[in-house]
């Protein structure tokens, strides 16, 4: 008796994948990188990577979006290696999508670029776990659980994670106030 070989994702379901997914993986490559082509060639990597995948369509929708997510992850880390610069969230993309009033004085304006630079310090001296925990949960708004996915980590082990992180970041804050 033959065995059949697993089923690889159709180009119907790679499609719909992307289309869910794709806009946020590149947004998230865009600002680990700073580069469109590199973030355009991550993220074919990524659909490349469901497309040879066997079973993929078998899982639920949540465990899809956590395994591509995983993907993006070990990619970006990839990424790092090969190019040998530390890992980090790149947060002056975050600093320049930030709603600035034009009707501020340049005082005002100078003033929150200090506190942006000392908080692109501070997040500096996080790990790269601490910052890829702050950065799903935040930018891209996913649950404590979706994150224990992606990092293949315990829930609480997240939860914990984000709770010290932000008492960690509370606190130099404040301190600074």
């Amino acid at each position: 008796m033959q065995q059949q070989e697993p089923a690889m994702l159709t180009d119907l379901s790679c499609d719909a994948l992307y289309q869910h997914y794709a806009a946020g993986i590149f947004a998230y490559f865009y600002k680990q990188t700073a580069s469109r082509d590199d973030a355009e060639d991550l993220l074919l990597d990524v659909f490349l990577a469901a497309m040879e995948r066997n079973n993929l369509e078998s899982l639920k929708e949540a465990e899809q979006k956590a395994w591509l997510w995983s993907v993006a992850r070990n990619k970006a880390a990839d990424y790092y290696r090969r190019k040998t610069r530390h890992p980090g969230v790149k947060l002056k993309q975050v600093e320049e999508t930030l709603y600035v009033d034009e009707a501020q004085e340049p005082e005002q304006i100078t003033l929150r670029r200090e506190e942006y630079a000392d908080l692109r310090a501070t997040v500096a001296q996080l790990t790269e776990l601490q910052r890829d925990v702050l950065q799903l949960r935040f930018a891209y708004g996913f649950s404590c659980a979706e994150i224990a996915n992606v990092l293949e980590k315990k829930e609480g082990a997240v939860r914990m994670i984000l709770s010290r992180t932000l008492k960690f970041l509370r606190t130099i804050y404040n301190r600074r106030r």
